[in-house]
């Protein structure tokens, strides 16, 4: 762990780019760790940029790439150890994980009700006929965004279940863990159910001039999304990236399930049971990509900036947590962006090990993409620290500034 690479961007435009670190041989530790090299390496090569786009009153917008590889310090930079291993660039290609849910479910949710397709009050149960009880007849589409629904965090329905139908009914008649909109738990299943309503509020909207009642493909999730993101970035983000990106995918793990080192194909289960696209995970993407679409919350690209504004405004709190609409809000103990980003920060995180904060008080958005889980699902604690370090060294200068 990890290749990073730094742009500095501002208008006029100011371009810091810098490289370090590489992917080793070896899976044994280093003496450097992940925490140490981001104290290291990224504050004294992105420091002196901060300060100058700074000194010149300048928005400064960092984007960050990582490949997770082990150990530092040698010289050879590709996003895995085989020999033929592509170079690691920023047009390198990450599974995002969940990042999907404020990417596309949460973007999309927020134009459906620009639209009018939906309503943020609208009861679940008036969307889909499967979710019925009288303990969970109050849910709204607002409580899925918002994680606090009752619904629990996770449940490996890939190893039973596949396609929307069978989800649909599996969630649907799940008990509730706990009374809706008295906690926040974080919970993917609430994000598999909201694209599944964002899927039939597209296809009522539009129904199929060749077979009235029919589903129409060009309302499925992907589509949607596909079509937003055209809009954005020239490189749209993707489910189910074509095989030609694959030379430029970063892998993320052996899946003994699968059977393969998984590299352009979706590592969440659940969702590549779905198909690839989910409402929870599913999204392939660049820095540069991420960094594009993040505009709809940070200057209310293709939402306005209403809903964007109540995208960023608590609606929910857990244990140490604080919720926008889809968005997470910097956490009020401990939080994972450090010391220095504001209350007003936003954005998300992915299992993955992706990450995008958006600090509105200093106009700075921080993208960190990596593959963590090359070695496996255990280094959460590492990957914590790292964040907390990466996340320390862009945003110290900008606290100096205003102090």
């Amino acid at each position: 762990m990890p290749l990073l690479f730094m742009n500095a961007t501002a208008a006029p435009p100011l371009v810091v780019r810098a490289e370090a670190s590489c992917a080793s041989a070896t899976t044994s530790p280093s003496a450097d760790s992940p925490a140490r090299f981001a104290r290291r390496v990224i504050g004294p090569v992105i420091e002196p940029a901060i300060r100058l786009a700074i000194g010149a009153d300048r928005a400064a917008y960092f984007v960050i790439s990582a490949v997770w590889a082990g150990s530092f310090g040698t010289s050879r930079v590709t996003i895995s150890f085989t020999a033929d291993a592509p170079a690691t660039t920023p047009d390198t290609i990450f599974d995002l994980a969940s990042l999907t849910k404020v990417i596309a479910t949460t973007t999309l949710a927020m134009r459906a009700s620009d639209a009018g397709r939906i309503a943020l009050s609208d009861p679940v149960a008036r969307r889909l006929p499967g979710w019925r009880g009288t303990d969970r007849a109050d849910v709204t589409i607002r409580h899925l965004l918002t994680h606090s629904a009752g619904l629990t965090a996770y449940l490996p329905f890939y190893r039973g279940l596949t396609g929307r139908p069978e989800f649909e009914h599996a969630i649907c008649r799940l008990p509730l863990e706990y009374p809706p909109d008295s906690q926040s738990i974080y919970s993917d299943l609430g994000f598999i159910l909201l694209a599944f309503i964002l899927e039939d509020a597209a296809s009522a909207a539009n129904p199929s001039p060749v077979a009235p009642g029919a589903f129409d493909p060009s309302s499925s999730f992907a589509e949607q999304f596909h079509r937003l993101a055209s809009f954005i970035s020239p490189d749209p983000l993707a489910f189910n990236p074509p095989r030609a990106w694959r030379k430029r995918c970063a892998p993320t793990e052996v899946d003994h399930w699968r059977g393969r080192l998984l590299t352009g194909e979706v590592h969440d289960e659940n969702c590549w049971a779905l198909g690839g696209a989910a409402g929870h995970a599913g999204l392939f993407g660049t820095a540069a990509d991420v960094g594009a679409i993040a505009r709809v919350y940070r200057d209310g690209a293709v939402v306005g900036n209403e809903l964007a504004h109540l995208a960023r405004t608590e609606h929910a709190k857990g244990d140490n947590v604080r919720r926008g609409l889809g968005l997470a809000l910097r956490a009020p103990h401990d939080a994972m962006v450090g010391r220095y980003m504001t209350a007003d920060t936003y954005g998300h995180t992915g299992f993955t090990g992706t990450s995008l904060w958006c600090d509105p008080a200093s106009d700075l958005t921080v993208i960190l993409l990596t593959n963590r889980v090359y070695f496996g699902r255990t280094n959460d604690d590492e990957m914590y620290r790292f964040r907390i370090a990466v996340h320390e060294a862009v945003s110290r200068p900008f606290a100096q500034a205003t102090a």
